[in-house]
């Protein structure tokens, strides 16, 4: 059985009547260099501020419920250090995965002045979204939740309000592998503080209620299980990618396809930021990417050769603009 090639063939409709440059308007003038990015989107901000709040109410417990009312300091010491330590990683992590611009191509530039000032050789196609716009590089797809093309897009996920791509796949990695470790700790510390108030007396482990206290650490146990079974998948699935060098999207375009997988160790260190370090495990350390290109640079660096003796302008299926979420 013949297997796809590790980089993707392109399901292209050679129509070119379905290009129509000319409705292009021309890209807006860039922001100033670190410009925030910013997705305006209530599901995904309403999701993202209820990730916080459950972070801080597993502090609140941790702290208040079970570690300052204990009488063993060394115990409250440590596992507050640890807590707060994961915790404030996951916070971190989660902000840089939501306020980074996760590989956007440049909107607009797919303007009939622009691609006939590229100077295209016979044969070269470049692919256009027809929803923004925009001349399109291998691997990029269209979020219709951000409205752009980003590169190597894995999925959209509305926990961090913000697609997961190129740029911002390791802060995601890092906030599911913090948010895991921070639920099996506060479960481990839950179930110690069970067995610790039935020894004793209830009203002695705690500075609430009895009544108050079990419903605390129940609520607590509940939320930990449920977000390390779904941050632990999502690590695993995230890290997958990254081996396989295969994004989500590019899973489920060829799931009914074999394919070759191709494992490789550079694509991890792209992915984390260079040669294994601790680095790796740190949220604001970026990345490893080569200098970014100008638009003519990187249209020709992706422009691809086709059977055709004319150089074409073509677009994907709109089957290629999807949208994926982990829901």
């Amino acid at each position: 059985m013949m297997l796809v090639p590790t980089h993707h063939f392109r399901d292209i409709e050679r129509k070119p009547e379905y290009l129509q440059p000319e409705k292009c308007v021309p890209p807006p003038y860039p922001g100033p260099v670190g410009t925030m990015w910013f997705i305006r989107d209530g599901c995904g901000i309403a999701c993202a501020v209820v990730t916080w709040f459950l972070v801080l109410y597993a502090e609140f417990v941790v702290l208040f419920v079970m570690l300052i009312p204990s009488r063993d300091y060394v115990y409250s010491v440590i596992n507050g250090i640890v807590f707060n330590l994961l915790a404030f990683l996951a916070l971190a992590s989660h902000g840089r995965a939501m306020l980074t611009d996760p590989g956007a191509v440049p909107k607009g530039n797919a303007t009939k002045e622009f691609i006939e000032s590229l100077q295209l050789k016979p044969g070269q196609v470049v692919y256009k979204c027809p929803k923004c716009c925009s001349i399109k590089p291998d691997r990029a797809h269209h979020c219709s939740v951000c409205k752009r093309c980003i590169r190597k897009m894995d999925h959209h996920c509305p926990w961090v309000n913000n697609c997961v791509g190129e740029n911002n796949q390791k802060y995601f990695v890092l906030f599911t592998m913090y948010i895991a470790l921070i639920s099996l700790h506060a479960l481990i510390m839950v179930g110690f503080h069970f067995l610790h108030c039935f020894e004793e007396d209830w009203t002695k482990c705690s500075s609430f209620s009895p009544p108050t206290t079990v419903i605390l650490l129940i609520l607590l146990c509940f939320e930990g299980l449920l977000f390390l079974i779904f941050t632990s998948v999502m690590f695993g699935t995230q890290v997958h990618s990254i081996c396989t060098d295969e994004t989500g999207i590019e899973r489920l375009k060829r799931k009914h396809q074999p394919r070759e997988h191709r494992r490789s160790w550079k694509a991890v260190k792209e992915a984390f930021g260079g040669d294994f370090s601790l680095n790796w495990l740190n949220p604001f350390s970026g990345p490893c990417h080569p200098e970014p290109l100008n638009d003519r640079d990187w249209v020709r660096q992706v422009a691809s050769m086709s059977d055709t003796d004319n150089t074409e302008t073509t677009e994907r299926k709109d089957s290629d603009s999807v949208e994926v979420t982990d829901e």
